[in-house]
């Protein structure tokens, strides 16, 4: 790994998080370390008041100026008016030019699982078979065809993570299971993707700055492989076996997403491996177990060194 360089003049950096925890200590040690003040901030405490200042917006702890870069960590749940502020205030950060890392644009089509399927299928990158629709009656008779042809999907929230709320529909263990009311946690909008027969695990990809850095299989016997679901980390190589192939993917993924840093989650198939989500406030305790190198520092490297660059040249100036 290259080795840690302080800076002559530090940034100030923002930690977008909604809760502070293990990651947000990790990262705020791996900004010190190189001569940068990380504050957290919740993004629900931002506030929008064009009066404050030429920016109009308020950050809890930059007075009347803006940070000069930020770091995505989390994002509370809401309304719908509530994320789109949230999101407003990360879009408007990147209009006046200060770094953020990922972007909002970035979150966006992560989170929304039916534009990263569509965004993964346009570029080419594997990926199950995905639909997404409004209609009840259309999802049904899609379940209905894909039961009587011997198969299942696996009905998600679009706005879901960590594995909540997966159901299996379709023909599933010899029975054939027919959708559940949309109203009830998904929406009314039924997002389904066909399920991919995989073994006892799934595998995890960090990829930073365009680069898969790391990788883990997660085991469990439940076909869900989260590890908020119990699955167990193990160390996955990028330089044997699967590992070039998991790589190239990952980094596919999450260069058709246009993303500074990702999560990509694959599975196993016989003819390689699948993509099926990409994770844009990718957690990574679990990964950091499995993985010789910090990854915080990682994280906080690329951002200052690629992200940042311009930046740090006219402070060093």
């Amino acid at each position: 790994m290259t080795p840690v360089v302080p800076l002559r003049a530090g940034l100030r950096v923002a930690i977008m998080a909604d809760e502070t925890g293990w990651h947000t200590r990790q990262l705020l040690r791996a900004l010190r370390e190189r001569g940068c003040v990380g504050r957290c901030i919740d993004l629900a405490q931002c506030r929008i008041a064009t009066p404050h200042a030429w920016h109009g917006l308020v950050l809890p702890g930059f007075g009347e100026s803006l940070p000069d870069a930020v770091l995505v960590r989390g994002i509370a749940g809401g309304t719908f008016e509530q994320v789109t502020k949230r999101l407003g205030v990360l879009h408007a950060l990147r209009e006046f030019g200060v770094p953020v890392y990922n972007d909002a644009r970035a979150i966006e089509r992560s989170v929304d699982k039916s534009m990263t399927s569509l965004l993964l299928h346009a570029a080419g990158v594997p990926t199950p078979p995905t639909w997404a629709t409004e209609s009840a009656a259309a999802a049904q008779q899609l379940v209905t065809r894909e039961s009587a042809a011997g198969r299942s999907l696996v009905l998600k929230p679009l706005f879901g993570s960590q594995g909540q709320g997966l159901q299996r529909v379709g023909w599933v263990d010899g029975a054939h299971v027919p959708l559940p009311p949309l109203d009830e946690g998904f929406g009314g909008l039924a997002y389904l993707q066909r399920f991919v027969e995989a073994p006892t695990h799934d595998y995890r990809v960090l990829v930073v700055g365009g680069t898969a850095l790391a990788a883990m299989r997660r085991v469990s016997a439940h076909w869900v492989h989260n590890v908020a679901r119990g699955a167990r980390c193990e160390p996955q190589s990028l330089q044997e076996g699967i590992g070039p192939e998991l790589a190239r993917l990952a980094e596919a993924a999450a260069r058709a997403l246009d993303m500074d840093y990702a999560g990509v989650d694959l599975l196993p198939t016989r003819d390689g491996a699948t993509v099926i989500e990409v994770n844009g406030v990718a957690a990574w305790q679990g990964l950091q177990r499995v993985t010789p190198f910090n990854i915080a520092q990682a994280l906080v490297r690329d951002l200052l060194d690629r992200k940042c660059a311009g930046r740090l040249q006219r402070r060093q100036a």
